[in-house]
């Protein structure tokens, strides 16, 4: 049985325009009418235990539009820092007086409901801090999931210094293991090397071919394994790219704060 209130779980959405890899990514079209961020909503919003999300994107004046967008579909929105992801979570967080964060991205157009579900009830029937899927991976690039308390969240915000851990939220929690009651649930096989995640211009063919065959809501990972069962040549359109390659790249600007630092 679970015991907590629902009223004070919420979805936050990092979403914003200004990708290096794709500019504008998340409010591209996928299907003949709705962008990216349409997906990511809907599919989010088939998870059992969510009860808000919210669309936490920056305070630039480019991201005025997914502003816009989130309340045409009814999603409360967040402002916050450009860079300092971590800051823009903690304040959302607090704003909307969430206890529980689930955090995931714009760029998961077809993050699974289900895989969503069983990380929140983990969370939920246990103690723990901190609870994700990619510690280490298992599953699909796009289903990236991560639950973790209001508390876990001050605790990085007050003390995270490295760039990636302000930029991409959770790693303090990954580099600081010792303070955190954590747990990694992980799929029987692992499925790391295949992706349907958005950053390139060859994901974004995939996900509209995905959703194109697949007719149906919400759409799972079962679905979309069975598809690339049938019609394997889809795996090579966007094979060439790595899981987390934004996160690699973030803690190349960690060597160079540390080398700073060390100089002062």
């Amino acid at each position: 049985m679970i015991l907590f209130n629902l009223l004070l779980l919420g979805c936050i959405i990092q979403a914003r325009m200004g990708s290096t890899r794709l500019p504008g990514k998340v409010m591209m079209q996928v299907d003949e009418k709705n962008p990216s961020l349409f997906y990511t909503i809907k599919q989010l919003r088939s998870c059992k235990f969510i009860d808000k999300i919210i669309i936490a994107t920056s305070t630039n004046p480019e991201d005025t539009i997914i502003e816009r967008y989130a309340i045409e579909l009814g999603v409360d929105v967040f402002r916050g820092d450009p860079e300092d992801v971590l800051s823009r979570y903690y304040y959302c967080a607090k704003q909307y007086s969430l206890s529980t964060i689930l955090r995931t991205t714009a760029d998961c157009t077809l993050i699974d409901p289900s895989i969503v579900d069983k990380g929140v009830s983990i969370f939920l029937e246990n103690k723990y801090d901190y609870v994700t899927n990619t510690f280490p991976r298992t599953f699909p690039d796009g289903n990236e999931t991560e639950i973790f308390s209001f508390e876990a969240l001050e605790s990085a915000y007050l003390n995270a210094i490295l760039p990636s851990e302000r930029e991409h939220v959770t790693p303090y929690f990954k580099n600081n293991k010792e303070k955190f009651r954590i747990k990694n649930f992980s799929h029987s096989k692992d499925l790391s090397h295949l992706r349907w995640t958005l950053d390139y211009d060859v994901d974004l063919k995939l996900i509209r071919i995905i959703i194109s065959k697949i007719q149906k809501s919400p759409i799972h990972m079962e679905d979309i394994l069975n598809l690339l069962k049938k019609e394997p040549p889809l795996i090579e359109i966007n094979k060439d790219h790595k899981p987390n390659e934004g996160y690699v790249k973030s803690l190349k600007h960690d060597e160079e704060f540390i080398k700073n630092r060390s100089h002062k």
